[in-house]
């Protein structure tokens, strides 16, 4: 790649002004916008310090959270990894929001401004806007206003019914927050602007739902008059529920008005993030394909200097860099060095295919516009379905991918299932995508019943897939967290998914120090 234009240089040297800033943003608007076709959010880019941005990846990215000791640990962490050597910072922290916020260091050069503003600012800003996940499931324009709401609302908490109930709350909600999201698609979107006057209409709604439920518990002289019928007593409590958090916030018979409004707020905030989760390599591979040509024009038009462009791609190497299995540095396969590969080999089949491609993608291979076909793919896919729709043979065979499977019996060997050949192209892509799908990684637990006629035990079940237990140390804290919250014991099963056979079983009751004083 050369130089084309010798035009103005946007920045000499490496040291950057606010004019400075303004004109980069602008320049890679101008390509992002023009000639990529990127529709963004409004950016809002906030220069901050070392200190700041350790303060950030304390409290998961957020530009104003709620207080929580775990936020301090993870600030104290951060920051003796940085001081001592043994980590960096990131260059910069984005915000899905409208308008868009994007964190970029102070101690930056004005190419790493650059290159960030190009990534943050417009690839990932795009992805945003764009993917169907975070569409569906995040309100750019409110989340804000939300966690202003919720820091508020938690800090007003803390003065009224101290500090440490408080964190009893939040401790056995975090603990519980990747079981608090809804994994299907809802009617409509959340709306977080109103959130406190929809606070006071729940609190109403469910104290009716409360006494419908548990006005029926039966005394000794009228148990069997009052039971409900099992279908009657499942739709109301909604069951079976794989959200935890929302079980607890609508049905726990003990929780105050302030603790499920705490519990709603965690709730809420892990559903914000669900998407990302499931949009890691889609979402780093797109902002990463985008800095990259936006790099390659800024240079190709004389916008950056040849010095600069080298600074780039040294830096770009770094981001992008994919140690082998037997590399001491391996520690699985770095989403922005695959989300780079596909993107760009997308690009190779729209634009260069070869035979292979025409047969594997008859739909894309040879259409001409990699950037309408880019377009298409951010929106309406995620890691799973990416993986399993555009990873193709030309990539597997240049990444040299093997499957290795584990029969979980440690007394056998590992067995190669597939390498990349003709055989073992579909059983590779497909183990791959596995990898990403969120229904195959983290646990199918789900509520399935309550005794209302007895000691009011909650019950719940883990569909067992290949055999894979939960570790017993781990269930049984988070297990001790749920029975908190419920106020009374509860029961795990763990069900072989195929069989029905119970494979383990593991109970907590609650603790009376729990819930005193609300």
């Amino acid at each position: 790649m050369t130089a084309t234009s010798g035009g103005p240089l946007l920045f000499e040297g490496s040291d950057w002004t606010y004019e400075t800033l303004q004109r980069i943003n602008d320049a890679c608007a101008e390509i992002a916008h023009g000639e990529l076709g990127l529709r963004t959010y409004p950016n809002q880019i906030e220069i901050i310090t070392t200190e700041q941005m350790l303060d950030a990846y304390s409290s998961v990215g957020m530009p104003l959270f709620y207080g929580h000791w775990s936020f301090g640990k993870s600030f104290a962490h951060h920051e003796a990894s940085y001081r001592k050597g043994l980590r960096g910072l990131a260059y910069e922290i984005v915000i899905n929001s409208d308008p868009c916020i994007s964190y970029i260091m102070e101690e930056n050069s004005a190419t790493m401004q650059t290159l960030v503003i190009a990534h943050a600012a417009f690839g990932h800003n795009h992805f945003f806007k764009n993917n169907y996940l975070f569409k569906q499931w995040t309100q750019a324009e409110g989340i804000v206003g939300y966690l202003d709401f919720a820091k508020t609302f938690i800090a007003d908490c803390e003065e009224r019914y101290g500090a440490i109930a408080v964190e009893r709350v939040l401790d056995a909600a975090h603990a519980l927050q990747s079981h608090g999201v809804h994994r299907y698609p809802r009617k409509r979107k959340p709306d977080l602007a109103s959130e406190q006057r929809r606070e006071r209409e729940r609190r109403e709604h469910q104290e009716q739902i409360f006494n419908d439920l548990w006005r029926t518990v039966p005394e000794k002289e009228k148990a069997k008059g009052a039971n409900l019928s099992d279908e009657r007593r499942k739709a109301l409590l909604e069951l079976p529920q794989e959200n935890i958090l929302y079980f607890l916030e609508k049905t726990a018979p003990r929780l105050a008005p302030w603790q499920r409004e705490i519990i709603r707020i965690v709730r809420l905030i892990a559903q914000y993030f669900y998407p990302q989760g499931q949009t890691k390599l889609m979402n780093e591979g797109c902002a990463t394909y985008c800095h990259y040509q936006i790099m390659g024009r800024l240079y190709e038009t004389g916008q950056i200097s040849e010095g600069s462009y080298l600074e780039f791609l040294g830096s770009h190497t770094n981001v992008v860099m994919q140690p082998e299995y037997d590399d001491k540095r391996f520690s699985g396969i770095n989403p922005y060095a695959l989300g780079f590969a596909m993107m760009q080999d997308i690009e190779r089949i729209v634009t260069k295919p070869e035979d292979e491609d025409r047969e594997w993608f008859p739909d894309i291979a040879g259409r001409g516009d990699p950037y309408a076909v880019l377009a298409d793919v951010w929106a309406n896919y995620r890691d799973e379905s990416f993986v399993s729709q555009f990873l193709s043979p030309n990539l597997m065979r240049r990444w040299r991918l093997f499957h290795v499977q584990d029969g979980g019996d440690p007394k056998k060997d590992l067995k190669v299932a597939a390498i990349h050949d003709e055989r073992g192209y579909r059983g590779l892509r497909r183990a791959l995508s596995r990898h990403y799908d969120v229904a195959w990684q983290d646990p199918d637990i789900q509520v399935v019943d309550v005794d209302l006629a007895g000691d009011r035990r909650l019950m719940l079940q883990h569909s067992v897939l290949n055999g894979v237990l939960m570790s017993e140390r781990e269930t049984r804290e988070v297990l001790q967290h749920l029975a908190d919250l419920w106020g009374y014991d509860v029961h795990l099963k763990e069900v072989d998914a195929a069989a029905g056979k119970v494979l383990k079983e593991h109970s907590a009751s609650a603790r009376a120090t729990f819930l005193q004083g609300h």
